[in-house]
């Protein structure tokens, strides 16, 4: 039977993708892993991968093409044994019903995952359609060469869960079974009720501002030029509005020394063995040993290490730091993982990595999904101080000012210091007050005392 194609969902924001590039063509013979086009999203350039072997009988969306709906056809695949031309011509095979609809109830409604691991396409995010047909007595969707592994191995196919599109059984899935001593089958009902599955009721929907002709009328014709919002900015707005109207924001500004944090990068930086080319391995900067010490505070504050859902409260037990990067058009969260338990130069050398990747758009998608916490720091632009809006599904996001040379006091004298204003920004459904001042606290301590983030 004909393999469909469809636009993935690479992300649980993403509606709509570009298709850059077909990487193959029509007529060339595909097999499982191969990667067949590249997506553009709003926050990425991704690969697809084929999941089924066959032969690529027609690309329906060409190349260059934007905005192409999550799950719309894009290519056509024909199995093993058929008749290429005959699969184009036809268009390919149905999709399910059930099995089509689930993916987009979904894609509109799914957060952002706090776990760490990649998120699964759109395509396959349930394994109704595979169950159900075995009940039902229908056809059991599979490739090729999934069908023949498991009738090698004797494995039932109506008893094995696919993780394919639309619950579609692939190789993994039955080598999976084999390595398992058995398939184990879902219960019929229960897939197909996960997929859509009834969330929280909705937050009452924010007042909507001027329309675009109200404003527009403000201004002379002519006197400006419109740049329509690309699938970023759009994205941008409306988590960032969805985030502020739906999360209870609460803030603490505390100000730090920071003169024994830049002499100890100071002697980290000179003490940095060379390449063979004889440059510096790595150059610590701040924000790296901001990055460190926000998560061994976070660790050391364990309450405050959470995600809020409306069932439970999530204590993740590592420090997974998101440092916001500006990039064109918008900006991106990488993930710097267990931050807690990585040396300086490797949280510098990763974050370099990273933002190299995320300024041309090539992050995956574990790359800056997730995460249990955040930074952004604009004291390299000279601010002193401001609040960010956290990002779920983290409970914390801190704000880092630039250090600033002004006199304090200290043991009765008046002296200079480097001063650092820092403010954080919680969700106070899940950080209260008292807590969150706990975790400046932790954090403050190891930055006016940076060698215990050596230790």
């Amino acid at each position: 039977m004909p393999v469909n194609v469809l636009m993935p969902a690479l992300s649980p924001t993403m509606e709509k993708g570009n298709l850059a590039k077909w990487l193959k063509k029509e007529g060339d013979t595909i097999k499982s892993g191969d990667v067949l086009a590249e997506i553009e999203t709003d926050k990425a350039t991704m690969e697809v991968e084929a999941v089924d072997e066959g032969v690529l009988a027609k690309i329906v969306v060409p190349e260059g093409t934007a905005d192409v709906p999550v799950n719309e056809l894009i290519a056509v695949i024909a199995g093993e044994g058929e008749d290429a031309k005959a699969v184009a011509a036809a268009g390919g095979a149905p999709a399910p019903k059930a099995a089509a609809q689930a993916p987009a109830a979904e894609a509109s409604a799914a957060p952002v995952p706090a776990a760490s691991s990649a998120p699964a396409p759109a395509a396959a995010p349930a394994s109704a359609p595979v169950t159900a047909q075995a009940q039902a007595g229908a056809r059991i969707f599979a490739s090729p060469l999934a069908k023949r592994l498991a009738k090698e191995a004797g494995l039932d196919l109506g008893a094995i869960q696919g993780s394919g599109p639309h619950g579609r059984i692939v190789e993994k899935d039955v080598k999976a079974a084999i390595a398992g001593g058995g398939a184990k089958a879902a219960p019929a009902a229960a897939p197909a009720q996960a997929a859509v599955a009834p969330q929280a009721a909705p937050a009452p929907a924010a007042p909507a501002g001027a329309s675009d002709e109200t404003t527009k009328k403000l201004f002379a014709p002519g006197s400006f030029e419109e740049i329509p919002h690309d699938g970023m900015r759009k994205t941008i707005a409306r988590r960032l509005t969805e985030a502020k109207s739906t999360i209870p924001h609460f803030y603490l500004t505390v100000e730090v020394e920071i003169d024994a944090l830049l002499a100890l990068r100071e002697q980290i930086n000179h003490g940095a063995p060379l390449t063979k080319e004889g440059k510096p391995a790595f150059k610590v900067s701040v924000n790296d040993m901001v990055i460190k010490a926000y998560a061994l505070a976070l660790k050391a504050v364990p309450d405050a290490n959470v995600s809020w859902t409306d069932g439970a409260m999530l204590k993740h037990k590592h420090a997974d730091v998101g440092v916001a990067v500006s990039i064109p058009g918008g900006l991106i969260t990488p993930i710097i993982r267990a931050a807690e338990s990585k040396t300086l130069s490797a949280i510098s050398n990763e974050m370099k990595d990273l933002a190299a990747r995320a300024k041309s758009r090539k992050l995956k998608p574990e790359e800056y999904q997730g995460g249990t916490g955040s930074v952004s720091n604009l004291g390299m632009f000279g601010v002193k101080s401001f609040a960010a809006i956290v990002n779920p599904p983290h409970a914390t996001i801190l704000a880092v000012g630039a250090g600033i040379k002004q006199p304090v006091v200290q043991g009765g004298e008046v002296k200079v210091a480097t001063i650092m204003s820092l403010t954080l920004s919680t969700d106070h459904r899940a950080v209260d007050g008292a807590l969150g001042a706990e975790l400046m606290q932790a954090f403050k301590g190891y930055i006016e005392k940076p060698m215990g983030m050596l230790v």
